[in-house]
């Protein structure tokens, strides 16, 4: 059986701080020993903590941002990234939230979930989380 630790906090300075009682990213090395992280949802919003737009271009471009930070600082980034799981607050914006996604997924594309929501944290209109692997 697996020795299993006690998780480790990654800390990032250059990106917005949590909305409330999370990690934004937890490497699984640290529990199971993988070469694994795993984000929290990442929302359009600056270091400030505000909404970046009013549209979900803007947020969805600004929530990518905020992924490849939290990965980079897990020693990660978007082309190790094995899935993600996209949150719409209107699955209407679907093909729009497509185009800005491909911008940063073009070559490497990961699987994918994407669900309606009812509502997201700051009535933001999209959160973005994945699974990535460590840089070796």
């Amino acid at each position: 059986m697996a020795s299993i630790n006690k998780p480790q906090v990654v800390h990032v300075p250059n990106g917005p701080k949590a909305l409330g009682p999370y990690s934004r990213v937890i490497p699984a090395t640290a529990i199971l020993g993988n070469n694994q992280v795993f984000t929290s949802g990442q929302l359009g919003i600056n270091k400030d903590g505000e909404l970046v737009g009013s549209d979900v271009q803007a947020q969805t471009r600004q929530a990518l941002k905020n992924l490849q930070t939290i990965l980079q600082t897990a020693n990660s980034d978007l082309t190790l990234v094995l899935k993600t799981t996209v949150f719409l607050k209107d699955l209407g914006d679907f093909n729009a939230v497509n185009e800005i996604y491909a911008e940063f997924f073009d070559q490497h594309k990961p699987a994918r979930t994407c669900i309606e929501v009812a509502r997201l944290p700051k009535d933001a209109l999209v959160e973005i989380e994945c699974v990535a692997l460590v840089k070796a």
